[in-house]
């Protein structure tokens, strides 16, 4: 008889043991010689030597079905058990399975689009209006490298940047003021990584959340960076953000040029680095339209309606700046004819 520990470290155990730890209990039932005992993230296990390294070698298969689906379902477990190619097998347009199992894919072409650009260019820009799924996407991407064992961190970014009123000193430490701005990040990670394991990385800085000024003097190794919402980033920052990619890094970067919230005076840095880094290989641009929105149906009216308005302002002040000159001129010759 000996004693084997085996390890749960990248699948979460919630999803593994399953309610009531039902999971747990088929196992024990799958393999009725041995004893076992489970505690958070580790099983022990007694045994004959023989049967303890085939109890490990199913346990570890499992855990790589359960990290890749977040679920384990019994059906599952009885397939790989009985070594089996289990049943749910993965859709080749599923980026990641969310928490419950929940497949997250491109749901677009433009999306599928995005997808293909991320694999074969270290920096993408994913440009469009709101609704078409732009940093979804380009997180659950990032997800998919971590998981995949491509990167050893994932960090996400956006400029703090209030949109178009003044919030005034907010309560709290520093990760109190700063978490409004990036709750929608924190929205979409909650999606697709389970309770307890998105806890782990955020407090193992493997999943990093921070607003852009704090990426000035830092060199992103081995990882995927998604800075969101870049139309607002001045010509500045955005040259520093980009600056900040290391050896074996990715990053996304996300924009919709029509919603631009800084002050009329100041540029905005991504229609800067849109212009400036056109032709540059390596950098992979795709555009996502109103076509491309995957919210409520309203958005996409409501995106159409205003891009309408915005439309016809600029005629009209294109049409005023004519008038203005064809007066200016007429004053001019009347003045000259005098």
């Amino acid at each position: 008889m000996i004693e084997r520990i085996v390890i749960i470290d990248s699948a979460d155990p919630a999803s593994f043991y399953g309610v009531n730890n039902a999971n747990m209990q088929l196992i024990r039932n799958l393999f009725p010689k041995l004893r076992m005992a489970a505690r958070g993230s580790v099983i022990k296990v007694i045994g004959e030597e023989e049967e303890t390294a085939q109890f490990e070698k199913k346990i570890k298969e499992l855990e790589a079905h359960c990290a890749k689906f977040n679920k384990l379902t019994e059906e599952a477990i009885l397939d790989i058990v009985k070594g089996e190619p289990p049943r749910d097998a993965a859709s080749p347009d599923v980026i990641i399975y969310g928490v419950n199992g929940k497949p997250i894919g491109a749901r677009t072409a433009t999306q599928k689009q995005l997808v293909d650009t991320f694999m074969h260019n270290d920096l993408t820009f994913a440009i469009g209006p709101a609704g078409t799924g732009k940093t979804y996407v380009a997180i659950a991407l990032a997800v998919r490298a971590l998981k995949n064992r491509e990167v050893r961190k994932i960090i996400l970014s956006r400029p703090a940047v209030e949109a178009g009123e003044k919030l005034g000193f907010l309560p709290g430490d520093m990760k109190d003021k700063i978490d409004p701005y990036l709750q929608p990040l924190y929205d979409a990670l909650e999606d697709m990584i389970p309770a307890v394991k998105l806890k782990e990385y955020m407090e193992t800085k493997v999943i990093q959340i921070a607003p852009l000024a704090f990426m000035r003097g830092r060199t992103l190794n081995d990882a995927v960076i998604v800075l969101d919402e870049a139309q607002n980033t001045t010509t500045h920052q955005i040259r520093m953000f980009l600056t900040r990619m290391g050896m074996n890094a990715k990053m996304i970067i996300t924009g919709d040029v029509t919603q631009i919230d800084l002050p009329r005076t100041v540029n905005s840095g991504l229609v800067q680095a849109l212009r400036v880094l056109r032709d540059i290989h390596g950098i992979g641009k795709v555009e996502f339209s109103k076509k491309d929105i995957v919210r409520h149906q309203l958005v996409q009216r409501i995106v159409e309606a205003y891009q309408a308005y915005d439309d016809e302002r600029k005629l009209a002040e294109e049409a005023e700046k004519l008038a203005a000159a064809a007066e200016d001129a007429a004053a001019a010759a009347e003045s000259s004819a005098q």
